[in-house]
């Protein structure tokens, strides 16, 4: 009798152990984000990998890690199907509702990519620019102008000074010639007017025409340089009404939602995002800058995409944990704090591009 205790006894015990082993292994979930969690040959880099594999070494936590899809990994986080998701997550109010977050450990901006133009576009939209409506209209005026004193000149001068203005049809184009080089201050000093109402016309077209040729110039410089922008926007602003893409249920489509974006097309990987921006589905990408500019940086077929200097936005990443480990989450929130004010973890931001916030 005293066995069969000793025995039950010895298989509760071992049981239970097994229970304590498998409750104390946490799952871990994550999926690709880098520079932050970053998939090569098989084996798991980047700056959370080392920043979770230096907290869990220090705390003594044994874990288990679990590789899912972005919103799956945080509807699991939520039903507490995984303990922890190590992936740079944007503290929002709504995840807040959902699970718990550690203190946050870096703090990034959303920005835009953009495809950049090819040579051709470029030179194609410089004409569009260049032969507008305004452009026309300018100079039209400037023929009206050149024709007008041309037949002035000619109409003065034809009698007194046949020379120069012939007393023909031909010296029409005589007066055109002239009112053009004087209109443009080229001055040939091939005709001249002599006489008295001659001169003054010249006077009125010389002087005149400076300040027409000044304004049609700054109008044309002024319309290149605003088509310009239209067509390379650099404002957040300038996308609202074309098509742009961002990452589904994250921070930047949110804020894309709350400033009223009309067309908004949601991806679930930045890479797929990326490759549609390439291909002229949208026009903008907006994500996180770190992870953009690692994505277009380390992957070749996107080296004619380029970043604007626009930022917006700030994101604080912290790695979620399940509600029911409030316990953990102080004690990773505590080693997190310490291992971000050494000069170990800038040496490691750097190694991936970046720097604190």
């Amino acid at each position: 009798m005293k066995k069969v205790t000793l025995l039950f006894v010895l298989f509760s015990y071992c049981t239970l152990l097994s229970s304590q082993i498998t409750q104390d292994t946490l799952r871990v979930g994550y999926t690709t984000a880098p520079p932050f969690i970053v998939q090569n040959n098989g084996y798991l880099e980047g700056i959370n990998i080392w920043l979770w594999e230096r907290t869990a070494a220090d705390l003594n936590l044994n874990y288990k890690m679990v590789p899912m899809g972005f919103q799956e990994m945080l509807n699991a986080l939520a039903k507490g199907e995984i303990d922890i998701s190590i992936n740079p997550l944007t503290i929002t109010s709504e995840r807040s509702k959902a699970f718990e977050f550690t203190d946050s450990y870096y703090a990034a901006h959303s920005t835009i990519a953009i495809s950049e133009a090819t040579t051709f576009e470029k030179f194609t939209s410089f004409l569009k620019s260049f032969f507008n409506q305004n452009f026309l209209k300018g100079l039209l005026a400037l023929l009206l102008i050149i024709f007008g004193f041309g037949l002035l000149g000619w109409y003065f001068e034809r009698k007194d000074n046949p020379h120069h203005f012939r007393n023909s049809g031909r010296g029409i184009w005589d007066g055109i010639w002239w009112s053009a080089v004087t209109l443009t201050t080229v001055g040939y000093g091939d005709k001249a007017p002599k006489t008295k109402m001659g001169k003054i016309s010249a006077l009125v077209l010389m002087f005149g025409g400076l300040l027409f040729i000044s304004g049609l110039t700054a109008s044309i410089a002024s319309n290149l340089t605003v088509d310009q922008l239209s067509n390379n926007p650099e404002g957040f602003m300038a996308f609202k009404e074309r098509k742009v893409g961002t990452i589904a249920n994250t921070g930047a489509m949110e804020y894309l939602n709350q400033h009223f974006f009309k067309d908004v097309h949601a991806y679930s990987a930045v890479a797929q995002g990326l490759q549609d921006l390439k291909k002229g589905t949208i026009s903008a990408f907006m994500y996180d800058e770190p992870i953009l500019k690692y994505r277009i940086q380390e992957d070749p077929e996107l080296a004619d995409l380029q970043i604007l200097p626009v930022k917006f936005d700030v994101q604080f990443y912290a790695f979620g944990i399940f509600s029911g480990r409030s316990t953990l989450e102080k004690e990773i929130s505590q080693h997190i704090l310490s291992i971000t004010e050494t000069q170990e973890w800038e040496v490691v931001l750097s190694e991936f591009g970046l720097t604190d916030f």
